[in-house]
């Protein structure tokens, strides 16, 4: 990892094939500064150890499904199962605005919805992540 950089894993999860938007986003996020890593379509649980192993700063989730409910609180639920509770998990897709606090409540810190500027997400993000690796 590059010092001082946030280190964003980004995953649409299950087999939600719409990824334009999560591609942007983790474009934007690198030509930001930011340490991108894009693993595509992936379980919770792949998720997870994807996270663990690159020792990420964020876990960004995108889902235009429908199970957003279940797969982004899962995704929160075995990380802090496996006691990690210094990685920030961010969601977007098409999420109805009612299910924002829910979400939040699970512990999900940002929801971005379709249409959100990106440099948007990217002030949220450098605002509110921080490198947890600093050598």
């Amino acid at each position: 990892m590059v010092e001082g950089k946030i280190k964003v894993l980004l995953s649409k999860l299950g087999l939600d094939v719409h990824n334009r938007g999560i591609i942007t986003v983790a474009r934007e996020l690198r030509d930001a500064g930011m340490e991108v890593i894009y693993i595509g379509n992936a379980l919770p649980e792949e998720i997870i150890e994807t996270a663990i192993q690159e020792d990420v700063d964020l876990i960004a989730l995108s889902c235009l499904s429908g199970a957003h409910m279940y797969l982004f609180t899962e995704v929160v639920k075995q990380l802090r199962g496996k006691g990690i509770n210094n990685v920030t998990v961010i969601g977007g897709g098409t999420i109805p605005r009612e299910d924002i606090a829910r979400l939040k409540e699970a512990g999900i810190k940002e929801v971005f919805l379709p249409g959100t500027p990106l440099r948007e997400i990217i002030k949220w993000t450098k605002e509110n992540v921080k490198p947890l690796q600093q050598a």
